[in-house]
């Protein structure tokens, strides 16, 4: 494994991992005001938001971007 995939907090883990994290640590309710999208606040699931989020990369960056903060504070 080269330098750079060791040092992208992504590599190795699937969006729906990351959608699952993110559900659990804050919920659907929080997560919907954290990111403010329309599959986050009504009638949300998983699978309806990861079809969302794999075609509409502005969100999913919204995703990740929350991913890598949230594993910043959990590491301190």
């Amino acid at each position: 494994m080269n330098d750079q995939q060791k040092k992208n907090p992504l590599h190795g883990i699937t969006l729906e991992q990351i959608l699952n994290i993110l559900v659990n640590h804050y919920g659907w309710s929080e997560l919907g005001k954290i990111i403010n999208i329309r599959c986050f606040q009504s009638e949300p699931s998983v699978k309806s938001s990861l079809i969302f989020l794999r075609k509409t990369p502005w969100a999913r960056k919204k995703v990740e971007d929350l991913y890598i903060a949230m594993k910043k504070v959990d590491s301190l």
